[in-house]
């Protein structure tokens, strides 16, 4: 006979940010339950995450958040407060330099540095060569792709400055890390369960009642939290609140890929996070002197929407290969390009605006914190402190939507207006419109 229980919230999803809130909302004395239709936390896309950590945002609350999660990395051990018998993630604190789109850091990023307090120094291009020898300074932006007969045009002026932050890195192994909110959730009283499949959410009198299970199981609460990401549109649908938030979220396919790293960079000895605005890319080491490359997103690019985040195709594609690692190649002339693909393909969780939504929802009781836009790793400790708090103030009878909660956050002392991160938020147009790991 298919089971009943009861817990006071129900997290689905057990990713990266699904992991963190179980813990949080455990730490705070809630008896939660996180669910995953997958057979491990971390096992979907946080685990194909490039699992970068960095500083640099276009708008106030995002340099502000990221600002905020670069200290539970760095505090990671003492945050977790327990030990995982795999041990635990690392983060390389090795800092990051970004090139090209000189404007938008002087005018948007730069300010927001000076006013929260994040440290950066602008370099000139004999600096970024002394830093990473071989490096092709040249400018060839916009970015383009190999098909374009422009994209083998020679630059024919430099790249004028970049930015060196020192507050950037990335995680070893963000399964790891998943893993570790694991257990520390249930070093509180958490409970996990993977390969379970949600199929409905239940609601009576416009509250949320729990959730139904592929085998017919029933399991009560009265706070659920969405946090299914790329599955999160799905959801949504099942509780019925899509149509009632102005900002939706749906999957965007997306590849990274891995190569040797060229002799001479210096990438093993000494490693970098590298932001490639000109070129459309970003890189940083990958274990065995390799080098991962992601994309940013440029415009010339295809978007490959996923209407079924089950149905997709998992092989690394022969054009975004080629235009990926040749954009490398170009600021790295001696990469070697291999002619065996090697990488991983997943699925973003995209909201209209590539910001994510920490909220509440038309359905008292059912909350979201999805559409992390391929951002939002190095966020996860941070939203999972601001959910437990938006979820206790709200259950405790405060209107969030006429009166946005602001959250004085743990280490940096900011305060976050949970507005900025409202599903009835307006497009916010100072968003780049792309990822950056």
């Amino acid at each position: 006979m298919p089971e009943h229980k009861r817990y006071d919230a129900i997290i689905i999803g057990a990713g990266i940010i699904g992991a963190n809130i179980g813990f949080e909302l455990s730490k705070a004395g809630y008896q939660t339950l996180n669910l995953d239709k997958l057979p491990a936390a971390g096992h979907g896309s946080t685990g194909n995450t490039c699992a970068i950590i960095r500083t640099h945002y276009s708008t106030w609350p995002g340099v502000a958040m990221a600002w905020e999660g670069l200290f539970y990395w760095k505090d990671w051990a003492n945050y977790l407060e327990t030990n995982d018998e795999r041990g635990q993630a690392e983060f390389i604190h090795c800092g990051a330099v970004y090139l090209g789109d000189t404007d938008r850091y002087t005018e948007k990023v730069l300010p927001l540095f000076d006013e929260i307090g994040v440290p950066y120094e602008v370099w000139d291009m004999e600096a970024v060569t002394k830093r990473f020898p071989g490096i092709d300074t040249g400018s060839y932006s916009p970015p383009k792709r190999v098909e374009d007969a422009a994209f083998w045009s020679e630059a024919t002026t430099p790249l004028q400055t970049a930015v060196c932050s020192p507050a950037a890195g990335y995680v070893s192994d963000p399964q790891l890390a998943t893993h570790n909110l694991q257990r520390a959730a249930e070093a509180k009283g958490g409970t996990f369960r993977f390969n379970t499949e949600v199929v409905a959410i239940r609601s009576e009198a416009g509250r949320v009642t729990g959730v139904t299970l592929a085998d017919g199981s029933l399991i009560d609460a009265p706070i659920v939290v969405n946090v299914a990401g790329p599955h999160s549109f799905v959801i949504n649908e099942m509780a019925g609140v899509a149509d009632s938030m102005n900002i939706k979220t749906r999957a965007l396919r997306h590849e990274v890929h891995h190569v040797p790293a060229p002799e001479g960079l210096g990438f093993a000895d000494n490693p970098s996070l590298i932001g490639d605005d000109d070129l459309g890319t970003y890189f940083r080491p990958e274990l065995g002197n390799h080098i991962l490359v992601g994309s940013q997103d440029p415009e010339c690019d295809p978007q490959i929407w996923v209407a079924d985040p089950d149905d997709y195709d998992r092989e690394i594609s022969t054009g975004q290969w080629e235009n990926q690692v040749m954009r490398l190649a170009r600021r790295l002339p001696a990469l070697g390009v291999p002619s065996a693909k090697k990488g991983v393909v997943d699925l973003y969780d995209v909201s209209d605006d590539w910001i994510p939504i920490y909220d509440r929802t038309d359905l008292d009781g059912f909350y979201v914190a999805v559409g992390s836009s391929g951002n939002q790793f190095k966020n996860a400790s941070v939203a999972a402190y601001c959910m437990t708090e938006l979820i206790w103030r709200v259950e405790a009878g405060h209107d969030h939507d006429a009166d946005p909660v602001r959250i004085t956050q743990r280490y940096t002392g900011l305060e976050l207006d949970m507005a900025a991160y409202s599903r009835n938020r307006e497009i916010n147009r100072d968003s780049s419109f792309s990822v950056l790991g």
